[in-house]
């Protein structure tokens, strides 16, 4: 396992056609919007899902059980506690017992990230239960994502010919709520940091599947609901140095994206410029594209 010597600060630039990104339940699973500017949101958290979801598809052995370390921590139907305990049975210890050293929790956090790819990268809380395993920060971050410009979300009447009971038998159809944004290009950050990789074991390894599941995550994440979503571009500052060698603000700076035609509504990621400036860029920084 070779860690992580670089630091890196990167743009992820998605797309959207005729589809939901990210419902917010509290809304009637309305797409997330800013209602002050219009702009439209997806959390953090979405965006970590379908990169677990994709980790979960490509890293198995040829019997379809997990590569050992690509484990998913935050599944569909997970038990998170019961994890924590099989970490203590693997090193021999007793998940019941009250008195738990420090040396011995660290044991189990040091288990827990070895075995699950997401906790050795975006952290994970693993202090419920009796299997205390502490909290571990994980080296890579993201923000929410937000829309280059402001989306309008349609409402549109589906309807549907079967019934769920029998009572409802002679009913013709039944009407429901479909949410879709026509077109929407949007923008999130993410932050690698090598201190914090050195902590959880997060490896150059891991950061080869990190950058293929960020160009890829859509691609096997279809569904009606989310229309046609793209990843369009990854642009990284590398650093060649653990600390930095600049500021992640002024990096993103230099990525600027306009819309070609600001008197028509975009509809297509050709509807937009992408530059990236890379005059005068602070010594020790190179920019690549994942």
């Amino acid at each position: 396992m070779t860690t992580l010597q670089s630091r890196y600060d990167f743009v992820l630039l998605f797309d959207v056609h005729d589809g939901n990104p990210n419902g917010d339940p509290d809304a009637g699973n309305m797409p997330r919007f800013d209602p002050e500017t219009g702009q439209g949101l997806v959390t953090d958290v979405a965006i970590k899902r379908k990169i677990r979801n994709f980790v979960a598809l490509s890293q198995n052995e040829p019997d379809g059980r997990p590569s050992p370390g690509y484990r998913i921590y935050v599944h569909e139907g997970a038990v998170l506690n019961r994890l924590h305990e099989d970490a203590y049975t693997a090193l021999g210890l007793d998940p019941k017992d009250k008195k738990k050293s420090k040396d011995k929790k660290d044991k189990a956090q040091a288990k827990m990230c070895e075995s699950y790819f997401d906790v050795r990268t975006f952290g994970a809380v693993m202090s419920t239960g009796d299997a205390d395993a502490g909290q571990v920060r994980g080296p890579v971050q993201l923000t929410f994502a937000r829309s280059i410009d402001p989306v309008f979300a349609r409402d549109f009447a589906i309807t549907r010919m079967a019934v769920t009971n029998e009572k409802d038998a002679d009913k013709e159809r039944t009407i429901g709520r479909k949410y879709t944004v026509a077109y929407g290009l949007y923008r999130a950050h993410g932050f690698i940091s090598p201190s914090l990789a050195d902590k959880t074991g997060f490896s150059e390894a891991d950061l080869v599947v990190l950058k293929r599941a960020l160009m890829e995550m859509f691609e096997h994440d279809r569904s009606a609901a989310r229309g046609l979503m793209t990843t369009r571009r990854v642009i990284a500052f590398r650093h060649d140095s653990k600390l930095g060698n600049g500021s992640a603000s002024s990096l993103f700076d230099r990525v600027r994206v306009k819309r070609r035609d600001p008197e028509t509504s975009a509809r297509a990621w050709s509807d937009y410029d992408v530059t990236v400036d890379e005059t005068n860029l602070p010594v020790g920084i190179k920019i690549e594209e994942w």
